[in-house]
């Protein structure tokens, strides 16, 4: 159990100030259950409540009624009706109490029994001597119930050094460095990820993994029947929690976001005309499930494992990846004609690698749009060129594809951008190149790209 020092922290923190209703909240795999077991471990709760320390989870119950007849087994009350009031009176009765309710959103989240479930954890809220901890997948605490403060914030993914303790002490430590790195990336520091690749990498190495990964994805930690050793099942899970089912548009959305690992802004949502109804709406559900999150620039951004997930099972159609495309052509064609505008830089660049996500399935020779592909990667290249972001992979596959297309045009502006290449590496044979453009400008009719072509 390692990266959740802090969270227990303060989470005894809480419980020296007092008598705490806690709730853990986070994404599906992100360690609630295993945070919430750890403080019951804990010498100073051991301590403090010695054998009056109960966990339950809530899985298996399909009502409120099933759910107090769960609690009650686990305090040694019988019955088959709803024990509500038999459990408040134990527990106002009893010696202190810590109870912690694990997965209690598979309940929760189901509207017809919402309202019924938050009023029993008020009731167990007003025991004065009862501490309350319950694990939810998602980003929202039940309402009725005075949550100690401050709140806990939802769990993250682990911290690198973390993630690499993780692994190694279900792995060991005899693995190459860099391939654990590669491996760790796969995970997005998820803690089930780390923990089902890990336990392949220890069976079969870093390069078995790695390789198969690029194949299978997540579905290759998915072997297991229940959401602890199945990561296909946990998210989906949350793919098809009752919150996501009540605004359908927000697959959409999440499928959109897989191929975007700059996330997007609220102003680029709503500026690029998705094809999503409600579209902050959609948003709001992909953070209550925790499907989606914000990160410090409010930028909407999804998790590694969900991204492979979701490219994997429900992949973005064009519908939904064109009008975003056409937004960022719209900004770099602005770009293109005032280079100097610092505005339309500063909503480029947070949006470098959604761009090139966005154009490298139509850097393809059966895309009919192909030469309106290559134009604007060519333009994202030179402010890449011009920016501290360099070269970018997708120009690699401009040469196959360019010199089978009659445009002089965009044979110059690939020269051009060959020899301006050379400020970030060797440009093999430039006389070559300037030959070539010698030979092409003539049949050039873009004046602009004459002149740049001369500067260069």
């Amino acid at each position: 159990f390692y990266g959740r020092e802090s969270e227990v922290s303060d989470i005894l923190k809480l419980f020296r100030q007092g008598i705490p209703r806690i709730a853990i909240l986070g994404p599906g795999g992100m360690g609630k259950t295993s945070l919430a077991k750890a403080i019951l471990r804990c010498e100073d709760i051991a301590m403090r409540y010695i054998d009056h320390r109960f966990f339950v989870s809530c899985e298996s119950a399909l009502t409120k009624v099933e759910l107090t007849i769960l609690i009650g087994a686990h305090l040694g009350l019988k019955g088959s009706k709803d024990l509500t009031q038999a459990l408040i009176q134990h527990f106002s009765c009893g010696p202190p109490c810590l109870l912690v309710l694990d997965n209690l959103e598979t309940l929760w989240e189901q509207v017809q029994f919402q309202g019924a479930i938050e009023e029993f954890l008020s009731l167990l809220a007003e025991v004065k001597h009862l501490a309350l901890i319950v694990t939810m997948r998602g980003g929202e605490r039940p309402a009725k119930v005075q949550w100690t403060r401050p709140f806990l914030q939802p769990l993250m993914p682990l911290v690198q050094q973390a993630a690499r303790q993780t692994f190694e002490a279900i792995a060991d430590d005899v693995h190459n460095a860099e391939d654990v790195e590669k491996v760790l990336l796969l995970t997005g520091n998820v803690p089930l990820a780390i923990d089902l690749v890990s336990h392949l990498v220890a069976s079969d190495g870093c390069i078995n993994v790695l390789s198969r990964w690029a194949e299978e994805a997540t579905a290759m930690i998915s072997r297991g029947h229940d959401k602890g050793s199945n990561l296909d099942l946990s998210i989906s899970l949350s793919l098809t929690s009752p919150r996501m089912k009540s605004v359908p548009d927000s697959r959409n959305l999440l499928g959109l976001l897989s191929m975007l690992p700059d996330g997007l802004s609220d102003l680029e949502l709503q500026q690029s005309k998705l094809p999503i109804d409600n579209i902050l709406t959609c948003k709001a559900a992909l953070i209550r499930t925790s499907l989606a999150y914000q990160d410090k620039q409010k930028r909407l951004r999804v998790l590694v494992p969900i991204q492979e997930y979701m490219q994997q099972y429900y992949p973005p159609t064009p519908t939904l990846t064109n009008p975003l495309l056409s937004h960022f052509q719209e900004l770099l064609k602005t770009y293109t004609k005032t280079s100097e505008s610092q505005e339309i830089v500063s909503r480029i660049l947070p949006n470098f690698a959604n761009i090139q996500n966005l154009m490298s399935p139509g850097l393809r020779e059966d895309n009919p749009d192909l030469m309106k592909t290559i134009d604007y990667t060519l333009d994202l290249a030179a402010l890449g060129q011009n920016t501290s972001w360099g070269n970018i992979p997708l120009v690699n596959e401009i040469p196959g594809l360019i010199y089978g297309l009659h445009s002089p045009r965009l044979k110059l502006k690939w020269l051009r951008f060959s020899l301006g290449s050379y400020f970030h590496q060797p440009v093999p044979n430039p006389e070559a190149i300037i030959n070539e453009g010698l030979a092409q400008i003539s049949d050039c009719n873009d004046q602009l790209l004459q002149g740049t072509w001369h500067s260069t």
